[in-house]
C-alpha cells in the first residue's frame, strides 16, 4: 500500500502546526488572546502528523518524522504544564526513534523518565529504564550502561514493593556482571535473589538455580570459597542438597581438586544430557576448567 500521500499530508500538517505555534507567541496573537488555545491545537496537530508519519513508516529524522513530531508535541505539553501528556509524547517519540536512531530514542525515554520520577510514578519510570537498558543491550551493545539502567529499574521497583520485577532486573545485572568478570557483585545478587525466593512456595524451585550460579562465580575466584559457599547454601536451603545442580558442583569440585579435566568434563556432559546448559553456564564452566593444569580449554 502506497502511503506517500500520508507523508505529504504529515509534512503539511507539521508545517501548519509550526505556524500556529509562531502566531501564538506573536504580538498580535498575544493582544487578541487565544495563545494557549493555539498551542493546544498545535499539540494535537503534531500528534496527528506523527501518526501519519508512522503510517508512512517515516520514523526518525531531524525535521520531519514521527519522532520529531512527537518531540515537538512533548515540548508544547511541557509549556502547557501537561506533565503526563508530555511524558506520553516523549515515550511515543522514543518508540518511533527506536526503529532507526537508538541514541535519539534513549534521549526521549530519559526525558520521560525524568518527568515520571518528578511525578512520583516510579513503577512507570522503572519500566522505561528497562526499555533504555534493552536498547543499550541489543542496539548499542554498551553492557555497562545497560547494567546501570537495570539497576535503577530494580531500585525503583524495590521502593514500590514490586519485588518480583526488581528480581528480574537484578538477575539481568548478575548475568552481565559474571560475564564481565565482576564476580563478587554477581555473587551478591544471586545470593540476595536466592534468599528472597527460597521462602516463596511459587518461586522456591528457582532458588537452587540462583545458588548454583553464585557457586559457579565463587568457583572461578577460588575453589575453597566455592566449597564453603555450597555448604552455606545447603544450610540455608536444604532442598539445594538434593538438586542435580548441587550434585554437579560437588563432582566438579572433586575433579578440580584432583586436577582431573576428564572427570570435570564427564560430569558436565552427564548433567547436560538431562538439563541443557545455556551459553552463560557454558562460558563460566569453561573459565573454571581452564584453571585445571594442562587443560585444553573446551568441554568436549
Amino acid at each position: 500500500m502506497d502511503n506517500s500521500g500520508k507523508e505529504k499530508e504529515a509534512i503539511q500538517l507539521m508545517a501548519d502546526a509550526d505556524k500556529k505555534v509562531k502566531s501564538s507567541g506573536s504580538f498580535l496573537g498575544g493582544m487578541f488572546g487565544g495563545g494557549p488555545h493555539k498551542v493546544e491545537e498545535a499539540c494535537e496537530m503534531y500528534c496527528r502528523s506523527a501518526n501519519m508519519f508512522k503510517m508512512a513508516k517515516n520514523w526518525s529524522g531531524e525535521i520531519s518524522s514521527a519522532g520529531s513530531a512527537f518531540c515537538k508535541a512533548a515540548r508544547l505539553h511541557m509549556q502547557l504544564q501537561n506533565k503526563h501528556d508530555c511524558a506520553t509524547s516523549f515515550i511515543d517519540a522514543g518508540n518511533a526513534y527506536k526503529k532507526s536512531d537508538p541514541n535519539e530514542a534513549i534521549k526521549c525515554l530519559n526525558a520521560a523518565v525524568d518527568i515520571y520520577t518528578d511525578m512520583g510514578r516510579f513503577t512507570i519510570a522503572a519500566k522505561h529504564h528497562i526499555s533504555i537498558a534493552e536498547i543499550y543491550e541489543s542496539e548499542l551493545v554498551d553492557i555497562e550502561k545497560a547494567i546501570a539502567h537495570y539497576e535503577q529499574a530494580a531500585d525503583y521497583y524495590k521502593g514500590e514493593e514490586s519485588n518480583s520485577s526488581a528480581n528480574k532486573c537484578l538477575l539481568k545485572v548478575g548475568a552481565y556482571c559474571a560475564q564481565l568478570e565482576q564476580y563478587q557483585k554477581a555473587i551478591e545478587i544471586y545470593e540476595q535473589v536466592g534468599a528472597n525466593t527460597m521462602d516463596n512456595p511459587l518461586l522456591k524451585y528457582s532458588a537452587k538455580e540462583y545458588f548454583f550460579k553464585a557457586s559457579l562465580c565463587h568457583f572461578i575466584v577460588d575453589e575453597l570459597n566455592a566449597k564453603i559457599a555450597v555448604e552455606k547454601y545447603e544450610e540455608m536451603f536444604p532442598a539445594f542438597s538434593d538438586s542435580r545442580e548441587c550434585k554437579l558442583l560437588k563432582k566438579l569440585l572433586e575433579a578440580h581438586e584432583e586436577q582431573n579435566s576428564e572427570a570435570f568434563t564427564e560430569a558436565i556432559k552427564e548433567f547436560d544430557s538431562i538439563s541443557r546448559l545455556d551459553q552463560w553456564h557454558t562460558t563460566l564452566l569453561l573459565r573454571i576448567k581452564k584453571t585445571i593444569q594442562g587443560d585444553e580449554g573446551d568441554l568436549k
